[in-house]
Parts: structure tokens; C-alpha cells; sequence
């Protein structure tokens, strides 16, 4: 028998992915200020990890894949704010919550989301230093937000086409 209250319950997948949020904002800031003011990559770039992966330096001004590259500050505070607005809805969204998966998943793109925003208004851009290769084949350069934020949309995506066909199944 559980002697925790119903209520309680209802918030602990909530609070995991608020919790779940928090972890990845700070997982990517620590990253992004270590590698920019204690091991000094700018100075350093590239720097070979393995075979396949390289640390440099890329500043994103843009959005996923450098898509819409903003130049001036108007651009720059309008993606802020929208990076603000969604993680405000998506982390509502995580604390409303029913299931872990689902409230993981949100807070993934939650904590990735505010993780570049701080970066853009910082910076004016989002520090990128993942860069993936393999022979001439070449994938974008991220960072650990970007990583969270990917897969928190792929856990929607499965969250959406297994957890609902379930539910509509029962």
C-alpha cells in the first residue's frame, strides 16, 4: 500500500521532467563555459576526440541546422523570447504531465531549449562544438542542448505514436 497522497502521485512525473529540464540547462551551460573560459577551445579549435568526432567552434546565429541566421539584435531578442515562450508552454506541458516518458521527454527540449536561449542573449549566438564526421560525410556541429532537444522530439514522436495507439487500443 502506498502511503504516498494521490495528489503527490499525480506530480511525479512532473517534477521529473522539470527536474530532467534543470539538468540539461546545467549539463549544457557548465559544458559551453568550460570549454570557452577554462580549456579555452576558441584557442584550441579543432581539437580531434576520436576518428569521428572533432571539438571546435561554431556560433550558431540561427536556429537548428543554422537555419534562419539572424544578424541583428532584433532577430537575435525575437528568437529569445519565442525560445522562452515554448520552453514556458513545453515545461507546463512536463508539469502536467501523466506519464515519465512523456514529462522526460519534454523536459529534454525544456532544459536544450533555455540552454541556447541564455546562449543568444549572452552571445548573440548558440556555441556550438560537436562536430560528427566520418570520411567526406559531415553532420552539423551541436552542442548539448541541440543533443537533449533531439532527443526529446524523437521521445515525443514515440511517445505519440505508441503510448496513444495503446491508450485508444485499451
Amino acid at each position: 500500500m502506498s502511503v504516498v497522497p494521490a495528489a503527490a502521485r499525480s506530480r511525479a512525473p512532473g517534477r521529473l521532467g522539470l527536474a530532467v529540464a534543470l539538468a540539461v540547462l546545467l549539463a549544457d551551460q557548465a559544458s559551453k563555459l568550460w570549454l570557452m573560459f577554462v580549456y579555452d577551445l576558441p584557442l584550441r579549435a579543432p581539437v580531434a576526440v576520436a576518428p569521428f568526432m572533432d571539438l571546435t567552434v561554431v556560433w550558431n546565429r540561427g536556429i537548428s541546422y543554422g537555419l534562419f541566421q539572424q544578424e541583428g539584435d532584433l532577430g537575435r531578442w525575437i528568437l529569445v523570447v519565442l525560445s522562452i515562450a515554448a520552453a514556458i508552454g513545453l515545461g507546463v506541458w512536463a508539469w502536467r504531465a501523466e506519464r515519465r516518458f512523456l514529462a522526460v521527454s519534454l523536459g529534454l527540449i525544456v532544459g536544450g531549449a533555455v540552454g541556447n536561449a541564455i546562449d543568444r542573449a549572452a552571445y548573440g549566438a548558440v556555441f556550438d562544438f560537436v562536430h560528427l564526421h566520418w570520411g567526406t560525410f559531415s553532420w552539423y556541429v551541436f552542442n548539448v542542448a541541440d543533443a537533449a532537444i533531439v532527443a526529446g522530439v524523437a521521445g515525443l514522436l514515440y511517445d505519440s505514436l505508441v503510448f496513444d495507439r495503446r491508450t485508444r487500443a485499451d
